[in-house]
């Protein structure tokens, strides 16, 4: 079956089949990935913490998303004044910022010092990250996941991030193995005939960002898990059955909507951000084929940049949404202006598309 048979066959709107030539670069003016990716970094620097008490997940994917856009770009003066902003929580006097609690949502927190440590071989940002990274299987269920496991498809971001981040850091594949059980387990159980997920079992709507974090979190546990690796086929294919999913609901701005498969639903930026993190990445690594998947990424970093201020803020971001069994609920969700949420895919998407 040839690419514009293939893009029929899976329902993609023949509008969207003009673009398909499309290469990376040649960015019209204004939505480079390098421009872009510094403008939302930059508003992110000197930005206060979400939360007086505690350094909660949001802020925690927009910082990693700036420290790996730092890198991508080789923008050391960047990647200091992130340190800088890091270095206050090693203190007594901020270091309660660092939560305790055992939940998905606060330890996914280790991300980001395993990030400083693989930039600066610093031996106190290691220490701080296998500290999250451990205490998270301290006490595992029989079945070897962590005790944090609730089958919320946000977890397969949450919690696969810092333990892959674990084994970017030292090799050591018992972080890898949990984050691939963790993921391969959630897949098994989560994952519909279409291919999408369910904000949650008893919730049957395909909500946008909950789908984005299941998408980034295969994204990045792909990237390194080696190819014989037991779990990788499984993976691979769940991921593979979501991202051709996706394309036939990307919409002829290049956006998915609030609710994927709601075509009369808003135009939503963190989803958005994170399924084209996954395509970009996925044609880059070979998962995809890039003469079908390729366009569908262009187009949608092309879209997202129409909702990028001057001055780096992302609108049309979801607001932090709760489950709920409700239609309307997903659909009334307020729409937000510079929101983590929605800043943290933006800087995935512009690293990815600079590696």
């Amino acid at each position: 079956m040839n690419r514009r048979a293939f893009l029929l066959a899976i329902g993609l709107p023949p509008a969207l089949l003009a673009g398909a030539g499309d290469e990376w670069g040649n960015w019209p003016d204004g939505t480079s990935p390098l421009e872009i990716g510094k403008r939302v970094a930059e508003r992110f620097v000197p930005s206060p913490h979400v939360r007086p008490n505690a350094i909660v997940y949001p802020e925690v994917c927009a910082w990693y998303g700036a420290l790996t856009f730092a890198q991508a770009s080789g923008d050391r003066d960047l990647a200091d004044r992130l340190v800088k902003r890091f270095d206050p929580l090693l203190t007594p006097q901020e270091s309660e910022l660092i939560s305790k609690e055992r939940h998905v949502d606060f330890s996914v927190f280790g991300t980001v010092p395993l990030e400083i440590y693989l930039q600066t071989k610093d031996r106190k940002y290691l220490d701080l990250g296998l500290s999250i990274a451990d205490r998270q299987w301290e006490t595992p269920t029989p079945d070897g996941l962590t005790s944090e496991t609730r089958y919320w498809i946000d977890d397969m971001f949450m919690i696969t991030a810092v333990q892959v981040q674990a084994y970017r850091a030292t090799g050591e594949a018992k972080y890898l193995d949990r984050a691939a059980l963790e993921m391969a387990t959630y897949l098994g159980k989560i994952q519909q005939p279409n291919g999408l997920f369910y904000h949650a079992p008893d919730v049957p709507f395909f909500w946008g960002r909950g789908n984005g974090w299941v998408a980034a979190g295969m994204t990045e546990l792909l990237r390194s898990l080696p190819k014989n690796h037991p779990r990788r086929g499984i993976i691979l294919q769940s991921y593979r059955r979501m991202m051709q999913s996706l394309l036939r609901y990307q919409g002829p701005d290049g956006m998915w909507r609030q609710l994927i498969d709601h075509s009369d639903s808003w135009p939503e930026t963190s989803s958005t951000g994170m399924f084209t993190f996954a395509l970009i990445t996925g044609v880059k690594q070979g998962w995809l084929d890039p003469k079908i998947y390729r366009p569908a990424a262009r187009r949608g970093w092309l879209g997202l940049v129409r909702y990028i201020n001057a001055e780096g803020a992302v609108s049309n971001v979801c607001e932090g949404t709760s489950k709920k069994n409700d239609l309307q609920f997903y659909l009334d969700r307020q729409r937000l202006t510079g929101d983590l949420h929605g800043q943290a895919p933006i800087l995935w998407s512009a690293t990815a598309l600079l590696r």
